[in-house]
């Protein structure tokens, strides 16, 4: 089986931890022009995620660049045709299940049916402070947001839900989504997320896991599945070391994998021999173009030996 592959896009999120010093003065035109490469390139999704305000005390690490992902999706919708369109992730918690459930079925239903969903439980406490969210109970609002999320995004007019938190019936919404069954991953590598995903998901985004801890937190997604009778199954993922096509003509850092295809396509299998089902790819650039060119590089040339 083949290992498929997406992206996390530059530019909609600049936090020093990963962000090119490119992108600072980049913009909408760079997204598209990044979207349209990922679909042509055969890449399976392209991804953004969800802040709604950071705190200056994080600002200087996690700048305070942060598109909003649906509006951004809806957006890069609109100039690609193929690429699915995934949440990487969105804080769910931080919104009424309402609310979040006619802004992502707007979007499924406008982009022919290529959202996934994914969510997480977050991590800025501020943000759930200034939105009067309780932050040391995300976890138990995010599972319930789950819960009510898979109602309010299935193919009832009049989705229905009766929880702690959330009540409603009697309520319609449409447009409905265009998919019979919109997927949702879970993010996170605690015990709890990993729990979550295994029990409330349809795929699992792991948060920084290197290789070595991949095959133990798979291990206990599925003796959690198991347990729980769940037989349907989980699109595990994991995100790649810094990727580089070739052979560099600059530091790319001592982490970046690099090489000829053939090279890069054997370290990478190892996670599919591991259960990885689809790898998050992460290329080092200069520039737009030498970004565009990796990927077009990755598409034609890594890709067919991912098998």
């Amino acid at each position: 089986m083949s290992l498929a592959y997406g992206l996390q896009l530059p530019v909609q999120s600049q936090s020093t931890i990963y962000a090119e010093p490119w992108e600072a003065g980049a913009g909408p035109d760079d997204l598209v022009a990044v979207a349209r490469a990922a679909d042509r390139a055969g890449f399976a999704y392209v991804a953004c995620c969800d802040h709604v305000a950071i705190p200056r005390r994080l600002a200087p690490a996690m700048s305070t660049v942060w598109y909003d992902p649906v509006a951004t999706l809806a957006h890069l919708a609109a100039v690609t045709e193929r690429v699915r369109l995934l949440a990487h992730v969105a804080v769910v918690g931080l919104r009424h299940p309402l609310v979040t459930a006619k802004q992502y079925a707007t979007l499924d239903h406008l982009s022919g049916g290529r959202l996934i969903l994914g969510v997480g439980a977050g991590h800025v406490r501020e943000e759930f402070e200034v939105l009067e969210v309780e932050f040391r109970r995300r976890g138990a609002v995010l599972d319930e947001c789950l819960d009510a999320l898979r109602a309010a995004l299935g193919p009832d007019e009049f989705p229905e839900h009766h929880g702690k938190r959330y009540d409603f019936a009697d309520l319609g919404q449409r447009p409905r989504p265009a998919q019979p069954y919109v997927p949702v991953w879970v993010g996170g590598s605690s015990p709890a997320a990993v729990r979550r995903a295994a029990l409330k998901g349809d795929g699992w985004l792991p948060q920084g896991d290197p290789r070595e801890r991949l095959p133990a937190q798979i291990g206990t997604l599925r003796r959690l599945r198991a347990e729980a009778g769940i037989e349907a199954p989980l699109t595990i993922g994991a995100i790649a070391e810094p990727l580089y096509v070739g052979t560099p003509a600059w530091d790319v850092g001592r982490r970046t994998l690099t090489g000829p295809p053939e090279a890069l396509a054997e370290s990478l299998r190892a996670y599919r021999a591991m259960g990885v089902d689809q790898i998050q790819v992460r290329f080092r650039s200069r520039d737009r173009t030498e970004l565009t060119d990796q990927m077009g590089e990755f598409g034609a040339e890594v890709a067919p030996l991912l098998q």
